[in-house]
């Protein structure tokens, strides 16, 4: 038996590949899916089964892809409701995969018609040496159950049960090969690391010590983390079956006039992938600010349009190609063109551009200290921002700009702040699109201020490869001691 582990950055997705001799099957498949192909041809294997724990809520999988490429069959849960072809699985039934045996336990909590599938390797014994546990048990956390907020207690309660009635009974030694790490907000505190065991994640998992049932539900049901508008829509589309990425729209190298045309047809917006500090050089009237090395594609699935066709502004083409491949990831499958030439293309062609401000930390705490009317509005997560933040600054999450914008005046002056500059030059262009003028953006930070002796260092900064909800786990470790 082989196990090979496939890694996303960004979203921090896990998917595996479980081997025999001869043939292999894919655990939780992203929808790039060429990596699984080349892997089992490495392999000399041949792909025949694709196992889903649950309908993934913060990416399209690729089942459908690798299905139609390798003929293999798709294994997920009954209660899923799936209406594409698949076995469906209920408690109790086991998948043979030659000297494997993959058995099948129901474990809903972080999605109604979650799957654990504890797997043993009968040529060497026979209890399970790893269980596939998908969003049900990560590295130091448990899966959220608030994705269905109409069911979130009720699915904490279901969550509590399946973690101690049914994957806690797994031996110690039992690997646990989770779906997601560090970085995912399938959960709100899960560790860098990609695997663990049952054994040090009953002892050292800060939710698994909460043995009073009703303290655990109300743990994961308060002071959660906002959950991206993506998730309830990937979920839907992972149910009925993702379009195949083949029959996708293919995105054109457009130049700046034919990309100007296309800008000004109806149901068309404008992505600049492009750092906050070239967006607010110069941009496109209207674009989206979404830096390609922040959280592209989390913030592309929260905030973009879904039924526009989206035209996109790189540093190159290849970052374009790799922005279409992430958008993708995310559902966001209409990426019809790229500018050719860049915003140079553009300039040179006298077509009309906007600025954006930028303001440094020492600029900014001049402002704090003088005497000029300002508002500083703060975009990070409410968790983050009660972590630290400015005294005056008011907190707006930057996705929940798109509605909220009507609490601010646009006659004012805004300087708009986040953890870097990236989600705060997202924030200002979307205030940008709803006739804001006098914007402003803070370069680095309240990470560059910290790093000026303005306010104390962020917690997220000091533990770069954590939750960015660190200080809420920090809490919940220190009630649990006393």
């Amino acid at each position: 038996m082989l196990i090979k582990h496939f890694f996303i950055n960004k979203i921090a997705h896990s998917s595996y590949i479980l081997a025999g001799s001869d043939v292999c099957a894919v655990i939780d498949p992203q929808r790039d899916i060429d990596i699984y192909i080349e892997e089992a041809r490495s392999l000399g294997v041949k792909i025949t089964h694709i196992l889903q724990t649950h309908l993934h809520a913060d990416f399209v999988s690729g089942h459908m892809d690798l299905a139609e490429k390798t003929g293999a069959k798709i294994y997920v849960a009954k209660s899923a409701n799936c209406t594409f072809d698949h076995v469906a699985l209920k408690e109790g039934d086991t998948i043979e995969i030659e000297d494997i045996v993959i058995n099948v336990l129901e474990t809903p909590g972080h999605t109604p018609e979650h799957l654990c599938l504890p797997v043993t390797d009968t040529t060497r014994g026979e209890e399970p040496v790893c269980v596939f546990v998908g969003d049900t048990l990560f590295v130091g956390d448990v899966g959220r159950p608030d994705l269905f907020p109409d069911m979130a207690e009720e699915l904490a309660e279901k969550l509590y049960h399946s973690l101690h009635d049914k994957v806690l009974k797994l031996p110690d030694f039992c690997e646990v090969l989770p779906a997601h790490g560090a970085g995912s907000l399938c959960g709100r505190a899960m560790g860098a690391k990609w695997r663990s065991t049952i054994g040090y994640e009953r002892k050292y998992n800060a939710a698994l010590q909460i043995k009073d049932k009703a303290a655990f539900i109300k743990s994961l049901t308060e002071d959660m983390p906002p959950a991206p508008d993506h998730f309830s829509r990937c979920s839907n589309i992972n149910r009925k079956g993702p379009a195949l990425v083949s029959q996708l729209p293919r995105m054109q190298e457009l130049n700046a006039e034919a990309f100007k045309e296309m800008l000004e047809q109806e149901n068309v917006a404008v992505v600049d992938t492009r750092s906050y500090l070239a967006f607010g050089s110069q941009h496109i009237p209207g674009a989206w600010s979404l830096d390609f090395n922040g959280n592209l594609p989390t913030f592309a699935g929260w905030v973009l349009p879904t039924k526009k066709d989206l035209l996109v502004v790189s540093n190159s083409f290849r970052e374009a190609e790799e922005t279409n491949v992430w958008l993708r990831r995310v559902g966001q499958d209409r990426i019809v063109g790229y500018l050719d030439g860049g915003m140079a293309g553009w300039a040179v062609k006298g077509y009309r551009t906007n600025y954006i401000n930028q303001v440094s930390a020492e600029d900014l705490h001049d402002k704090i200290k003088g005497s000029d009317k300002f508002v500083l509005l703060d975009v990070r997560a409410p968790q983050e921002y009660e972590d630290g933040h400015i005294e005056g600054a008011i907190n707006i999450p930057v996705a929940d700009l798109r509605e909220r914008h009507t609490e601010l005046k646009k006659e004012d002056d805004i300087i708009m702040i986040c953890s870097s500059g990236n989600r705060s030059s997202l924030g200002v262009s979307i205030l940008a699109q709803h006739g804001f003028k006098k914007l402003h953006n803070v370069a680095g930070g309240m990470t560059g201020y910290s790093a000026a002796g303005y306010t104390k260092r962020c917690t997220v900064c000091q533990n770069p490869h954590g939750s960015r909800f660190y200080s809420k786990v920090e809490e919940v470790k220190t009630h649990f001691k006393q």
